[in-house]
């Protein structure tokens, strides 16, 4: 039975308590939390992207802390939004947040005072700790069978998990013909539905929000989550015109076509995929990594309004921002165009964290996730670490108390991938596709060269796959991979 559809066997405890008393509100810091969707780590300027301009990003890159290998661990949907979104507000694993998702006919039959009693959710345990909460933008988990409105106090245009896409907004540009779709006509709705633009939306609610509670004495969460840059990617046209295509760089992991596309659910069905033509054109993901980093530079321009917002407002000092991705996406890379792989284009997402009492422009190499946002901010609401929660705060590592982070990262994508990331080497395997890929990420960081056949690598590889087995437990995973694994290796 598969991962992915097999029958949950978690029950919601109804009754859940926090295991431990929760501070008092007052003195408690505020929380800023803003998200992104679809946004690839390697998207800021100031961490090393020279092709892209996010001066309001830079900004928060030197003011804070950034964890430069921040994983996402996959998804048990091709809807990879939801996985991440379910692990972030959940704060449980892979494949336990999917049980959740699976059940959520018996969550949604809980009552209001049930799930305020409950604590189930991040905002949840925010609202016990006494933080007024907000939120806006991509919620995106009504498979968990909750409602944004139910879980924070303060909630203004919840969005559906993208804009509205097109028919001329897929499978383009074609080699020869004229591009039938322009990313600021605002005749194809999509991130202009209702007149403005939705990053814009997100930026004034968010401003909104901070008005309000600069005159409010409880500390505040505020959920701030963008479509953006998810597709239909959109935006103004002097944000676009900013990156001409002829001088847009093709990556230089580049392929054509990804060999294992079928094998692995990223064939020409999945919608992701099916944005550019097949075989991939150069000109094509110039075409698509223009309006990317168009719709990143736009979005990066709402961000500067809302940190400029809370520096007006006087709660900048006692504030934590976080910022991150639900996932990254390959836009070009290995073939592909989405999220729904392994590889670190898709997994890794930018995370930067500022506080009053962290160091700026610091950096952390150690890998993490980047739901380890939730445990952080319950840490700093003085809320003890609810027992379901299986992340772990970064604390330690934000304020130099410790420099080990995870020995290793595990990673699954619905029945077809999985992957596991130790001593800077990544093994993927493709149960359908009968390979195993072996990387050295420190040497080959774009994932080109696949080390698997090299006996040199034999003692490694079942190391690897010893831990992927160990990790597989710990995530919830039932897929058994030992005898594809065996047959493979001979």
């Amino acid at each position: 039975m598969s991962a992915r559809n097999r029958v949950a066997a978690v029950v919601i405890p109804v009754t859940m308590a926090f295991g431990g008393a929760i501070t008092d509100a007052a003195d408690k810091p505020n929380i800023l939390f803003i998200f992104a969707d679809d946004q690839c780590w390697e998207t800021i300027a100031a961490l090393g992207n020279d092709e892209i301009e996010t001066p309001n990003l830079d900004r928060l890159v030197r003011r804070g802390v950034t964890f430069t290998h921040a994983c996402n661990q996959g998804s048990f949907s091709p809807a990879v939004c939801h996985a991440s979104r379910a692990m972030l507000n959940t704060g449980r694993y892979l494949w336990h947040s999917a049980d959740l998702w699976n059940q959520n006919e018996q969550i949604g039959r809980i009552s209001n005072k049930q799930r305020r009693r409950a604590g189930f959710l991040w905002s949840d345990y925010m609202r016990q700790a006494g933080y007024e909460t907000y939120m806006t933008g991509k919620w995106h988990i009504e498979g968990l069978g909750v409602r944004a409105r139910r879980v924070f106090d303060h909630v203004s245009h919840v969005r559906p998990g993208m804009p509205n896409q097109t028919k001329e907004g897929t499978n383009r540009p074609l080699p020869g013909k004229p591009d039938p779709w322009s990313p600021w006509d605002t005749k194809f709705d999509g991130y202009w539905k209702g007149g403005r633009h939705w990053s814009e939306v997100v930026g004034d609610d968010t401003i909104r929000f901070l008005n309000a509670a600069a005159s409010n004495e409880k500390p505040f969460f505020i959920y701030s989550a963008f479509n953006a840059p998810h597709d239909p990617r959109q935006s103004p046209r002097e944000y676009v015109e900013k990156y001409p295509v002829e001088k847009i760089r093709v990556p230089v992991n580049f392929l054509p076509v990804y060999p294992f596309r079928d094998q692995i659910a990223c064939g020409h069905t999945l919608r992701d995929e099916a944005l550019a033509p097949f075989p991939r054109t150069e000109h094509a993901v110039k075409v698509h990594r223009q309006e990317y980093y168009a719709i990143i530079t736009h979005m990066d321009a709402q961000i500067g309004r809302m940190t400029d917002a809370l520096k007006a407002s006087g709660k900048a000092s006692d504030t934590y921002i976080f910022f991150t991705a639900d996932h990254g996406l390959a836009v070009g890379q290995h073939g592909l165009m989405g999220k729904q792989n392994l590889f670190d284009h898709s997994i890794r997402v930018p995370l930067i964290v500022v506080g009053p009492d962290l160091p700026g422009n610091r950096r952390i190499k150690n890998r993490v996730y980047l739901q380890d946002i939730m445990p952080t901010t319950l840490e700093l609401a003085g809320v003890p670490k609810p027992h379901h929660v299986q992340f772990n705060s970064l604390l330690p590592q934000l304020r130099g108390e410790t420099t080990e982070g995870r020995d290793a990262i595990y990673g699954g994508y619905l029945e077809v991938q999985r992957s596991v990331t130790q001593d800077n080497y990544k093994l993927i395997l493709y149960p359908k596709a009968q390979q195993v890929l072996l990387f050295n990420l420190r040497n080959d960081p774009y994932e080109t060269r696949n080390l698997a056949a090299s006996v040199d690598h034999e003692p490694r590889i079942r190391r690897m796959f010893a831990r992927l087995l160990e990790l597989q437990k710990e995530t919830g995973d039932s897929i058994d991979l030992t005898e594809t694994f065996w047959q493979l290796q001979g």
